[in-house]
């Protein structure tokens, strides 16, 4: 029977109940992290941990799990699970409280971590890549919001549904002047003349934690790599370009709109980094050793 962690407890998945007063049930007062495990380990968990703990000190949610508790949680819900391959995911809320947007009392804050298995794309998938589309949702540049992994994704989801409504993969979203920030889930990244270009953080956000793994893996391939603002016309314009997160890990972005990016087609450099990406995948969780 599946099981979960929720606030101090191993339970079974229909036993598991929160709140209905629990703020991140009310007003997606919270934060989460969507993590990947391969062969029985999670890659980049102490990044992940690091967004967390940093996004909790800035919304000031306060929990008593140190980071050592929190790796051993993982640990034994993927054990517990007889999971190999999977998908985590982490959600933590200002927990329970009176209504009202600011609470009088101080809270406890609510723990949620699930783990299930992971099935990756296939890959036919990556070798076509992505189409997406320019959706009607903006992000606001100028709100902390977006640099934050939180549970109010409304915008996220709205990106997604109009993505899918128009028969594509993913919404592309922009900031409030029109410049590239990112898709539904995903990081952007382009390719112009040999150099790796993705938007910067002040454009309006999330700085993902496999975006930084690319930054890195690009880096160390002798590639000249900048963070800047990007226009919509030079992202349809580009050589090549890709989306990246935590499960997708790189994939093509084709066309947008209908019309294609390069070749319509995945790029060498794309693939370079992508294999470099699993290499270092294998690498990091002892897989080649």
């Amino acid at each position: 029977m599946e099981k979960i962690f929720l606030n101090g407890s191993f339970v079974n998945l229909a036993q598991a109940k929160i709140s209905v007063f629990d703020r991140g049930f009310l007003y997606g007062d919270g934060l989460f992290e969507t993590m990947r495990a391969y062969w029985g380990e999670v890659f980049r968990l102490e990044d992940h941990l690091d967004r967390l703990f940093r996004s909790a000190k800035e919304i000031e949610i306060s929990f008593s799990y140190t980071r050592k508790e929190l790796k051993n949680i993982i640990k034994r819900i993927l054990k517990t699970n007889n999971l190999s391959e999977a998908y985590i995911r982490l959600t933590l809320s200002r927990g329970v409280s009176e209504t009202g947007l600011i609470s009088k009392s101080k809270s406890s804050a609510t723990l949620v971590i699930v783990a299930r298995k992971f099935k990756p794309l296939s890959p036919s998938e990556y070798k076509r890549g992505w189409r997406a589309t320019v959706v009607g949702p903006r992000q606001n540049q100028a709100s902390p919001v977006s640099r934050l992994k939180s549970l109010n994704f409304l915008n996220n989801i709205l990106a997604r549904k109009e993505a899918k409504a128009k028969g594509v993969d993913e919404g592309i979203l922009l900031n409030t002047i029109g410049d590239v920030t990112e898709a539904s889930t995903s990081n952007i990244f382009l390719v112009k003349r040999g150099i790796v270009i993705t938007p910067p953080e002040e454009s309006g956000l999330l700085p993902g934690i496999t975006r930084r793994v690319v930054l890195e893996l690009a880096t160390s391939l002798g590639l000249k790599v900048y963070k800047r603002r990007i226009s919509l016309d030079e992202l349809i314009g580009a050589e090549e370009a890709f989306l990246t997160n935590s499960l997708i890990e790189i994939m093509p972005l084709t066309e947008i709109d209908g019309r294609r990016i390069g070749k319509g087609k995945p790029g060498t450099l794309t693939q370079r980094i992508h294999k470099a990406y699993k290499t270092l995948v294998k690498s990091e969780v002892g897989r080649d050793k």
